[in-house]
């Protein structure tokens, strides 16, 4: 019994690992931030409650593939937030790569390049929003190398779509506030090459990046946030690009929810606010993105 025990422990040791590999955006040092050779590290014990990962230097693209037998063809890229100081991995990545598996669908969660911490994160991320002027003005550079981050992301998902029995025309990117940055830059300056096929900004800040009008072929939008969102204003952000969408007569849908805060992704919180992806999940159902 002992034996049987310990080989079904090995089973599901075997499966979670093939589920879930490891790629490296760049064959060399991302463009950019060749000099930056400090360790990446993750903190589980911070004011946030959750996992997060920070000093990251080199991108990467962590894959969740679902089980074959509900395979679909969709693809999402995942974009943690974490106003690139970090990135908040656990509740805005790989659990909701977890339950778009759920859905059939082969999620990669991006870890894109933050800026370089000293000491706490959270901590430093902040102390920096005390002068909102100023903290835009250092993570501007970082901005452009995270959206670099995310299109490569586009562009290596696609191009390698029958390696992951992908169809490269349902390929998404969605992100969470800072990443929800990268989604929407991808959605108003994409190429033909890393033209995302759906989008899912959820309580994005759309700003760090210039805006241009929305693009002829702009793709469908799902997005989400809470009025009582202390951190990115849901009107000026949220609201103002689903605006842009509807304006330029584009698919979009959006839920505003009463309570929830910023950055509830897959938190608990016994709200509404805690079904937004139900709610995606049935987005994607009408895009006829959970058809196989």
């Amino acid at each position: 019994m002992k034996k049987i025990f310990i080989i079904f422990l090995l089973a599901c040791s075997f499966i979670t690992h093939a589920q879930e590999k490891i790629i490296s955006l760049y064959p060399a040092a991302a463009p950019g931030s060749e000099t930056w050779n400090w360790p990446e590290q993750v903190s589980d014990s911070n004011v946030i409650r959750t996992k997060l990962v920070y000093n990251i230097s080199k991108p990467t693209l962590t894959v969740f593939a679902p089980d074959k037998s509900i395979a679909n063809g969709t693809a999402v890229i995942i974009c943690p937030g974490g106003g690139f100081q970090f990135l908040s991995i656990e509740s805005e990545g790989f659990e909701v790569a977890r339950w778009l598996n759920a859905k059939g669908i082969t999620a990669f969660v991006l870890k894109y390049r933050v800026a370089h911490t000293m000491a706490d994160p959270v901590k430093e991320f902040m102390e920096h929003m005390g002068n909102q002027k100023k903290f835009e003005e250092e993570v501007a550079p970082i901005i452009k190398m995270a959206v670099s981050d995310a299109s490569q992301a586009m562009l290596y998902v696609r191009q390698h779509a029958a390696d992951w029995n992908i169809n490269p025309k349902k390929i998404g990117l969605m992100g969470f506030s800072a990443g929800g940055t990268l989604t929407s830059a991808i959605a108003f300056t994409y190429t033909r090459e890393s033209r995302p096929d759906f989008i899912a900004p959820i309580y994005p800040f759309v700003g760090g990046f210039p805006k241009s009008p929305v693009p002829a072929d702009a793709p469908p939008m799902f997005t989400a946030a809470a009025s009582d969102d202390y951190l990115v204003p849901v009107q000026s952000n949220c609201v103002s690009m689903y605006d842009d969408w509807i304006t330029a007569k584009h698919i979009a849908e959006i839920h505003i929810y009463s309570k929830g805060g910023h950055g509830f992704g897959m938190r608990k919180q016994n709200l509404p606010s805690d079904h937004w992806i139900e709610r995606f999940g049935e987005w994607l159902e009408v895009q006829g993105l959970l058809k196989k």
